[in-house]
């Protein structure tokens, strides 16, 4: 009869050990299994990273757009592309002139041999903004009109140097002078190096508001990482 009994004993231990499996031992407390206890943890580290990551990028990159409008003026090149800016019934705005007076110091001195206009016109329009800015550079600085170019069709940074961008290659030109207000360097140099040019800015002496550095810095910081030609394209 002993010898029966032992088998049973055997089984019973193995049944307190399972027991003891399924429902705990007198160890403590059974902890929580799976990614229940870690999950709502470990999302708030990731977005605090993303957080700071996305802190420094912009950062960084607002250093960029401030240290960029703190440029000297004294870069020269084949051509120069004055961005294009508000004009009213053929008369260019002041932030225009600004931009038309200094390309055509930079033609005065040498550092230009052709002065391209940029800049299409809005609905209601009777000229284009590169159109006035040809009569003004004409007719005000007196360059003549075989060293002037115009893009009339752009209406955004992108779209005016890429289409300057071509017809300028067609004339076997890739190295020019943006001429543009400071706050605007950076992005304008990203554009148009973007679009296949070799490109140094030359800015006017407008001041460069921190409001205008802030709006640049989400548009540069985006474009860096998308492309410009994407950026336009989501901007319309």
């Amino acid at each position: 009869m002993r010898h029966r009994m032992m088998p049973m004993a055997r089984r019973a231990d193995a049944s307190e050990g399972m027991a003891d499996d399924e429902y705990g031992s007198d160890a403590g407390p059974s902890r929580p299994r799976g990614r229940g206890g870690r999950g709502p943890g470990l999302k708030i580290r990731l977005l605090a990273l993303l957080a700071l990551v996305a802190s420094l990028y912009f950062g960084v990159t607002f250093t960029q757009v401030w240290w960029a409008s703190q440029a000297e003026n004294d870069a020269s090149a084949p051509a120069a592309i004055v961005l294009g800016a508000a004009q009213y019934n053929g008369t260019p705005s002041p932030v225009l002139r600004g931009r038309l007076d200094h390309a055509a110091e930079l033609y005065a001195a040498d550092a230009v041999e052709i002065v391209t206009v940029t800049g299409g016109g809005q609905p209601g329009d009777v000229t284009t903004e590169a159109k006035t800015s040809y009569d003004y550079l004409r007719d005000q600085a007196g360059i003549p009109d075989d060293r002037l170019r115009l893009e009339v069709d752009g209406t955004s940074t992108y779209e005016e140097l890429a289409a300057a961008a071509r017809f300028l290659r067609n004339e076997g030109i890739v190295e020019v002078v943006l001429v543009t207000d400071p706050y605007h360097a950076r992005r304008a140099q990203l554009v148009a190096n973007e679009v296949g040019l070799r490109a140094s800015v030359s800015t006017t002496d407008a001041p460069a508001p921190m409001g205008r550095l802030i709006r640049e810095t989400g548009a540069v910081g985006v474009g860096q990482i998308i492309s410009f030609r994407r950026l336009e394209r989501l901007l319309g």
